[in-house]
């Protein structure tokens, strides 16, 4: 008996597909034991044949539990306990009482099975459901060899418990409908895991029906047999639904698509963005590998490439209006994935900066924010960049270089701080020349793909002659590996620190939903949404370098906090640090 242990895959299909049916066959035995024998003092003396179904669904569930401990890894103990209940159950039946309270363990166990380490509300409505349709089992099995006329007249009266079992099974199904996520979308009709929700909300109200109508006097305990196959086709699909693997949200036209893929054994996280007709973006992070591509049937396939400063592949793809299955392939292997990119079009996105708005956009679904894009990062300069990019000046300016050396581009966030840098260094007495020169700073405020080109070529520079001693200087949104990486050491000003705990939850956060990949400003900034306020503190100076901070031999401890290992968890510079290396600039 698989308690409660998931079936593992096994590596066959059809390995699998057993082991579920395994486990379904034992639940079903094992709650039409516990409702007979939780019922069982309602009646008088049973009936031979009765006596020998209960012996009979007594040996199967014992006989399936068996069979679960070579076919899976079980929990011993929860499988010795079924064993032996199962067993004394036909036994006990002969003592009311004692077969009750067995039952009842029993049940317990059958609901604990199905619900699969379940907590809180949706463990609730699975002990309702799972004890609704046991007792509803138990008068089944009892009502079929005993007659009406023959069940103990007590406060249980057999029509009314119909209604109420009924009804309670609709109750939990309904529950479990509109709480799995599903809402009315197409996914209902459109899916198995939609479908088994369905079976389980709507079977239970047929059985109550069936109830309705016989529910008075001798015909009683025929609701029971009428609804007996629609509550077991609905208790069967609640105990399968663990093993249905949920359905992928329903893509949203306008908003970035986060959907997992597959190739081969090979499973990673794909993005695409803006999800709107014409030019997208497709995202895979460095850890789906290499040669993937991905395109549209029926129309060019593009191969998933490097772009300058972003982390992974990326390929272009020309989405048609509406609903169409994007292709991913890897050689001759492909799968594909739903998009919906609607009828209107979407933010004009400028190429060279449609990686780092697809970053931006990745926050916000980290998040569980599905808003559509209506911008990029890269379409203004907020007021905090622009207050950072200031107090940078300034501090340049006191350290009094000879000149700084500015990069741009022409997007609107770039012109604009290409604009107030100049403006600031006219103020403070800080000449701007465009070429480099050996007592100079370099500082760049263009796009992610200008600031990698920037940044190799001051590296080939200083590895040549003595190149902007005073220093390499980003803006705050080029804080991302691959542009920082490209040469020892650079500085950012920033409003937050990368090492304190919000921001190494979200670089971990960025890591488990996207293939590990690094965390970026745009999506640090949309994953705290409306938070993003309380994180923009007083401006400091950071430098980022590929140095481990901790040198240490292999196996060596180390102190409390002095985590020595360039590849841990929440790291915001990939095989690298960062520390502030200012005060805070007044």
């Amino acid at each position: 008996m698989d308690h409660h242990v998931i079936p593992a895959s096994s590596g066959s299909a059809g390995v699998g597909i057993a082991l579920v049916l395994l486990r379904l066959g034992l639940l079903l035995a094992t709650a039409f034991l516990a409702g007979t024998g939780i019922l069982r003092p309602l009646v008088g003396e049973l009936p031979k044949r009765l006596y020998l179904t209960i012996i009979a669904l007594g040996g199967v569930s014992a006989a399936l539990a068996a069979v679960s401990a070579f076919a899976t890894d079980v929990n011993v103990i929860a499988l010795s306990v079924h064993l032996v209940l199962a067993l004394a159950i036909p036994i006990l039946v002969r003592w009311p009482s004692a077969g009750r309270w067995a039952s009842l363990a029993l049940a317990a166990l059958v609901v604990l099975e199905t619900s699969l380490g379940r907590t809180g509300v949706e463990f609730a409505i699975d002990t309702v459901y799972v004890a609704a349709a046991a007792l509803w089992f138990g008068v089944t099995v009892l009502s079929g060899w005993v007659p009406a006329d023959r069940w103990r007249q007590t406060n249980f009266r057999l029509g009314p418990l119909s209604l109420t079992l009924g009804g309670l099974l609709v109750v939990a199904g309904a529950v479990q409908l509109f709480s799995s996520g599903l809402g009315l979308d197409r996914r209902i009709y459109e899916t198995l895991f939609g479908i088994t929700l369905l079976v389980i909300a709507v079977l239970p109200v047929a059985a109550t029906v069936v109830a309705g109508f016989f529910f008075s006097g001798k015909e009683a305990t025929r609701a029971y047999r009428f609804g007996a196959a629609a509550v077991t086709v609905g208790f069967v699909a609640w105990s399968a639904l663990a093993a249905i693997p949920k359905p992928p949200e329903v893509p949203i036209p306008g908003v970035a698509l986060l959907a997992d893929a597959s190739i081969g054994e090979r499973q990673f996280p794909v993005l695409v963005s803006p999800q709107r007709p014409g030019k997208n973006l497709v995202h895979f992070p460095a850890s789906a590998g290499d040669e993937l591509s991905a395109g549209i049937e029926g129309g060019l396939i593009g191969k998933a490439i490097v772009r300058p400063g972003a982390e992974g592949t990326w390929a272009e793809v020309d989405l048609p209006k509406g609903r169409s299955d994007l292709i991913i392939s890897r050689g001759d292997e492909k799968t594909t994935i739903e998009v919906d990119a609607g009828e209107e079009q979407g933010p004009a996105i400028e190429d060279v900066d449609a990686p780092e708005c697809a970053s931006a956009a990745l926050g916000g679904l980290i998040a569980d924010r599905r808003e559509v894009l209506t911008s990029c990062p890269a379409d203004a300069l907020s007021s905090e960049d622009s207050g950072s990019l200031v107090k940078l000046v300034e501090f340049l300016a006191g350290r009094k270089p000879s000149a700084l050396t500015l990069v741009e581009d022409n997007s609107p966030r770039g012109a604009a701080a290409a604009k107030l840098v100049r403006e600031t260094t006219a103020r403070v007495g800080l000449p701007v020349r465009a070429e480099a020169g050996p007592n100079t700073a370099l500082l760049v405020v263009s796009g992610w793909a200008g600031g990698y080109t920037a940044m190799t070529r001051a590296a080939e520079s200083q590895r040549l002659k003595p190149t902007h001693q005073y220093g390499l200087y980003l803006a705050p949104w080029l804080l991302n590996g691959p542009i920082v990486n490209s040469v020892a050491s650079s500085s950012l000003p920033l409003r937050f620190d990368p090492r304190e705990q919000v921001a190494v939850s979200f670089a971990v956060a960025a890591g488990n939903a996207f293939g590990g990949e690094s965390p970026t400003l745009g999506g640090f900034r949309t994953w705290l949404g409306d938070q993003w306020r309380s994180m923009n503190g007083d401006v400091q100076i950071f430098a980022a370098a590929q140095v481990n901070a901790m040198p240490m031999y292999p196996g060596e401890p180390h102190a409390v906090g002095m985590i020595a290992d360039r590849n841990y968890a929440g790291q915001w510079i990939p095989d690298g640090t960062i520390v502030p290396v200012s005060s805070v600039l007044r």
